[in-house]
């Protein structure tokens, strides 16, 4: 997949990092799906590491291995970048996951109903099949060029302006790709700080939020004719920081394959490990034994893969003054707790508003970046307050503990989610919000602040919401 960048001539934009995130940016820049096609100049992705020719893992990707989940707001933009891509990802296996009709959920605030009537969805896959689809179709347009196995030494410019890269490829010869607007779509580890400091530009403000969690998980061969047709198990009900002990859960979604992918997690004091044989009693000793109990009689296809980078940090470079030409991107803006599930959701939303920001303004306006990165902050801003609302009160997850603001919207969410368990309009509105379809804003509207305060109309349920079917495959595992 890799081609050498050329270093002469201008690039009209540089992408850094070649994960979903940088290629979803690539779609936008290179004006997929918007009707601007090979017009809308040359885009060059810039990735350190070899990029796999299929659904294969990827160095430098260790959360691979871990559920992911790609929500409606997040493929509705997918698909509006590269067309055709969701449903290209369903023919070769991901499962569209229909809301709340066919997810099995258990919160600390009770067991979430099945309403009959379908909402919203959530599309679930391997990561590796999802990054291939997209990579694959970002690498089929005109005018983007995907470099692999090239390392980016630094930005060119200065504090006033960024002019472009400076990289090193296979053949270790270095060169400078000018762009017009560099974005980096890096990850976690992002250089863009260390890059400002170069330029004298002060850091933007940081926020952190680190509860400590661990991620643990295991593929397993689903049972006959079922794996395909199960609902996605959420079972998080000992993740309080109100109470005593740590936070601790266990997911269950059905990938290609006809395979189930399980991960448990815990926070400081409840962290699973790697050793198969407690694996099972880890998800046995939530409040509800669920997945302990599906996973019991299936055939284990992997073994244990551990994963500790799972910190929140959001740089709030929408605030700083950030050189013209420079934008940031995904995980390299925010990088969130990994059981929510929002992080490729809001890359892909991210890029979208990217591609609506350079129809509207131009690749020629020196305020592109900052007007861009103003308007991604939406999507970040949503995702951070439901992935920190309650990791924020675990102990030690921030240096002097949660706000006066980070503890009222704590408590005001955990009373809708008590009132979601028994009011489909009010769990209508969650999984609005949830999904990244609509702001945050969507649930403090008057008739949600109203439904929160009087509460659930439906007596909680006792047990999960298993249909026959589902219930005979529980018996069945128990043996």
């Amino acid at each position: 997949m890799s081609s050498s960048p050329r270093s002469t001539g201008r690039h009209t934009s540089v992408v850094v990092g070649g994960g979903l995130a940088g290629m979803l940016t690539a779609a936008a820049l290179a004006g997929a799906g918007s009707g601007a096609g090979s017009g809308s100049g040359e885009v060059v992705v810039v990735e350190r590491d070899a990029l796999p020719d299929g659904p294969f893992p990827r160095k430098g990707l260790p959360q691979a291995h871990h559920a992911h989940l790609l929500w409606s707001g997040g493929a509705t933009a997918v698909d509006s970048l590269l067309p055709g891509t969701i449903g290209a990802l369903r023919e070769d296996g991901a499962h569209r996951i229909s809301l709340p009709t066919n997810m099995v959920g258990l919160s600390p605030e009770g067991w979430f109903r099945r309403w009959a009537r379908e909402s919203h969805y959530v599309l679930v896959a391997s990561r590796d099949l999802l990054d291939w689809h997209v990579r694959r179709a970002v690498a089929a347009l005109p005018n983007v060029t995907v470099a692999d196995r090239t390392e980016v030494l630094g930005l060119t410019g200065g504090a006033r302006r960024v002019t472009g890269v400076r990289v090193r490829g296979a053949d270790a010869v270095a060169r400078v790709l000018d762009a017009d607007l560099v974005v980096d779509a890096s990850g976690r580890a992002s250089r863009t700080p260390r890059w400002l400091e170069e330029f004298g530009v002060p850091r933007a403000a940081v926020r952190t939020v680190d509860p400590g969690l661990v991620y643990a998980s295991r593929i397993f061969r689903a049972p006959k004719d079922l794996g395909n047709t199960f609902p996605v198990v959420v079972n998080v009900q000992a993740a309080d920081p109100r109470r005593e002990g740590p936070g601790r859960s266990a997911t269950l979604v059905p990938i290609e394959g006809d395979r189930w992918l399980v991960t448990l997690s815990g926070t400081r004091g409840g962290e699973p490990g790697t050793d198969p044989e407690a694996f099972g009693d880890f998800a046995r000793a939530l409040r509800h034994p669920i997945v302990s109990e599906l996973i019991a009689g299936a055939e284990p296809l992997t073994d244990v893969v551990l994963t500790r980078t799972t910190v929140n940090r959001r740089h709030h470079y929408e605030k700083a003054a950030l050189p013209a030409g420079l934008l940031v991107l995904g995980d390299a803006v925010a990088a969130y707790n990994p059981v929510y599930g929002h992080g490729m959701s809001v890359a892909a939303q991210s890029a979208l508003a990217l591609r609506d920001a350079v129809a509207r303004y131009g690749l020629s306006d020196p305020r592109l970046a900052a007007r861009a990165q103003r308007a991604l902050a939406g999507p970040v801003a949503a995702a951070w307050a439901l992935s920190t609302g309650n990791d924020v009160f675990y102990p030690g997850a921030t240096e002097s503990g949660p706000t006066a603001a980070e503890r009222a919207v704590a408590a005001y969410v955990r009373r809708l989610m008590r009132t979601s368990t028994g009011n489909g309009r009010v769990a209508r509105a969650v999984t609005d919000v949830m999904t990244l379809e609509r702001p945050a804003s969507r649930l403090f509207t008057p008739p949600v602040l109203l439904a929160a305060l009087l509460g659930p109309r439906r007596a909680q349920l006792t047990g999960p919401p298993l249909a026959p079917a589902e219930l005979a495959a529980v018996a069945a595992a128990r043996g």
